[in-house]
């Protein structure tokens, strides 16, 4: 079935996690990072996107979720899309993509791409671990690589892939009352989506993650807040 084009941003929104328990800032340090991911916690991940069931079977990719160690605080570093791809042009997303033949596993596939993307040195990673894999609405499987990034280190944007990098203070995208549920109603059905607006700091507006990167957020918070 094939749905309308719609503007997410315009979008109302139909609820937010306020009142969802806030992550002890303790976890969102470094070592309250690495003690997380040494445990084995239960939790249940938000779903997937269910549009993927019209792709069959799904192509399989990775990102990488690079935490980056600031003296004020850890902070995410994402990427805006260039506006000519044929996959999620324009949108915020995390540095990766699909899986090469030649790819070990997902976590040498999101340092591979963020190595591309954003010229990412993988000497400054260290990996922590994975999200459980997202079903997007575009028919990819992504593996969702966890890391931190030690400065020194420096970025810059593949013009043919990447518009622009930048940096959200992890401690925002960790607050559920940033999470906003919008909804997209048309003739045939709805859909609702995650999304966590970031304001620009400049007369440019905000930086709109939405999407599956905003559902990979919202199943980080779901891990740390468990």
């Amino acid at each position: 079935m094939t749905r309308p084009v719609f503007q997410p941003e315009t979008l109302p929104v139909e609820t937010t996690g306020d009142d969802l328990p806030p992550v002890a800032p303790a976890r969102l340090t470094p070592d309250g990072l690495r003690a997380r991911f040494e445990q084995r916690l239960s939790w249940t991940p938000e779903p997937g996107d269910a549009r993927w069931k019209e792709f069959g079977d799904p192509r399989v990719a990775a990102v990488l979720v690079p935490l980056v160690v600031r003296e004020d605080g850890i902070t995410v570093l994402l990427t805006q899309r260039a506006d000519h791809l044929n996959d999620h042009a324009g949108q915020v997303s995390f540095p990766g993509g699909r899986h090469e033949p030649f790819d070990a596993d997902a976590t040498a596939t999101a340092l591979r791409e963020a190595q591309e993307e954003v010229g990412l040195d993988p000497a400054r990673v260290e990996v922590l671990g994975a999200l459980p894999d997202y079903l997007t609405g575009t028919g990819f499987r992504v593996t969702p690589v966890v890391a931190l990034v030690h400065p020194p280190f420096t970025v810059e944007a593949d013009s043919l892939e990447v518009a622009e990098v930048f940096e959200v203070p992890l401690s925002f995208l960790m607050d559920p009352a940033h999470h906003e549920v919008r909804v997209f109603r048309w003739e045939g059905g709805e859909r609702r989506f995650f999304a966590m607006p970031y304001p620009r700091g400049d007369a440019a507006g905000q930086y709109f993650v939405w999407g599956a990167t905003a559902g990979m957020l919202r199943n980080f918070y779901r891990f740390l807040a468990a």
